[in-house]
């Protein structure tokens, strides 16, 4: 995670971070509500900033009142001339003289501002899935109207910790996955109180930069999901067909977080308007160590003690796995229904990620056992593959109770650790070639 700063603009913190070392800046103006810390913890958020930052210095902030930085009267969190000022405050402590403004829904319209306040600060213009006006005129009937909104903002701030309906709408192609779902309801806690949350939410609808929209001096790349639920395509060709030197790019999906469904035709656009070309495509391959855990036993406990307690014990179950993953930085990818897999950047967080487990479990009365490799994956929206992967999983399915699995391959890249492993021979794992040397942690004192 990188390291968070306070740029003060008048007597308030405005908390930012800076990623890579490109040869331009970009400077990222979120929509709604953002904590710079706990946007790093969901992977498919983490790669689409890590990729940007491979060809920018990408530069982050949370708004005034918002995430980490200092908290402000209501009325001053859509104020766009305060915003001015804390946007330009932040690229000062950082010494960015100029840098590509890349604003998501509501940051959008933040960037229209800036970049007609700041021409000479503002090098292109980047708006994703972004409006211009928040409340519905008969020139703009995309908007929603005063009374929706309305009932919109009442709607967060009664069930603000109740994610599910916030992935549905904002983020359909992750809504089912459990790991993301739990991750967004963390991220909107510790993002935004429930009343700021309805604030922000009610004075966007007072934002409407629509009248400078020809004023944009700024080369401007406009994209747009061609489905999206939550701003209309048609916003973004009307927006388009208002800036002077634009481009829109229309793409397929239906999220509204940008990071979400296949981020990849997104990341093409900013990089080739950014820098002239494309990188290679991604689906990312990368050597990562992959952890399976399973409850030994599962079926029978569910039958002994009823669905709904079953249920009550699963949720804890997941709250101890999610806390040791923290403790141990690994990176929670999904849930299996009674286990998750995770992976690490070092086999060593692995095993001490598993070896730890088990007494974490002893009071809900659960045993677990776990699998790990370490090897070559494939990472996409959010998700892995690969044979590594499925090693892993063979692996789990032959380890006992409280006991700790892993390859030879896992052994080999932790000598000099002081963990000691005992052989429980070689098997031939289904689906994968050859025999593999499995082996068991016995020891992680030495």
């Amino acid at each position: 995670m990188p390291e968070t700063h306070y740029a003060k603009s008048g007597d308030v913190n405005i908390a930012y971070q800076v990623v890579g070392e490109g040869p331009v800046d970009l400077l990222y103006a979120a929509g709604w509500v953002t904590n710079l810390e706990v946007m790093w913890e969901d992977p498919g958020f983490a790669r689409f900033l890590n990729r940007m930052a491979s060809f920018t210095r990408l530069i982050c902030f949370d708004k005034r009142g918002i995430g980490l930085s200092d908290p402000v009267p209501a009325e001053d969190l859509t104020n766009l001339d305060i915003r001015m000022r804390d946007m330009t405050a932040v690229m000062d402590a950082v010494g960015s003289e100029r840098a590509f403004l890349f604003g998501h829904s509501e940051g959008g319209s933040t960037c229209i501002r800036f970049a007609c306040d700041h021409p000479d600060r503002t090098e292109g213009l980047i708006l994703a899935f972004s409006y211009a006006k928040r409340l519905w005129s008969a020139d703009y009937p995309w908007a929603p109207t005063k009374e929706q909104r309305i009932a919109e903002s009442e709607a967060f701030e009664a069930s603000w910790a109740e994610p599910q309906t916030i992935a549905d709408y904002y983020a359909p192609s992750r809504a089912k996955d459990e790991a993301f779902v739990s991750w967004l309801s963390r991220y909107l806690r510790l993002a935004a109180s429930p009343k700021a949350a309805a604030a922000l939410n009610t004075g966007s609808t007072n934002i409407d930069v629509t009248s400078l929209l020809p004023e944009i001096k700024a080369e401007t790349l406009c994209i747009y999901r061609i489905d999206d639920l939550d701003v209309n395509v048609k916003e973004g060709r009307y927006i388009a067909s208002k800036i002077p030197n634009s481009k829109l790019v229309e793409i397929p999906g239906n999220d509204h977080f940008f990071w979400a469904g296949d981020p990849e035709p997104l990341l093409q656009e900013i990089e080739e308007f950014i820098t002239g070309q494309r990188g290679p495509a991604e689906s990312e391959r990368v050597v990562a160590t992959a952890l399976f855990t399973d409850i030994v036993g599962s079926t029978a406990l569910a039958a002994s003690v009823g669905d709904r307690t079953w249920r009550d014990l699963l949720q804890r179950h997941d709250e101890v796995v999610r806390r040791e993953l923290v403790r141990w930085r690994g990176r929670e990818v999904k849930t299996t229904g009674d286990g998750v897999l995770a992976t690490f950047d070092s086999p060593t967080q692995a095993i001490s990620f598993a070896t730890a487990l088990p007494a974490s479990m002893e009071s809900l009365g659960m045993e677990v056992r776990c699998g790990i490799h370490t090897g070559e994956m494939e990472i996409r929206s959010g998700d892995v593959a690969g044979l590594a992967v499925h090693i892993a999983a063979r692996i789990s399915a032959l380890a006992g109770s409280s006991e700790v699995l892993v390859s030879r391959t896992v052994k080999d890249l932790v000598v000099g650790t002081g963990i000691t492993f005992e052989k429980k021979g070689s098997y031939q794992l289904k689906g994968v070639p050859d025999e593999w040397e499995i082996y068991a942690v016995t020891d992680m004192s030495n």
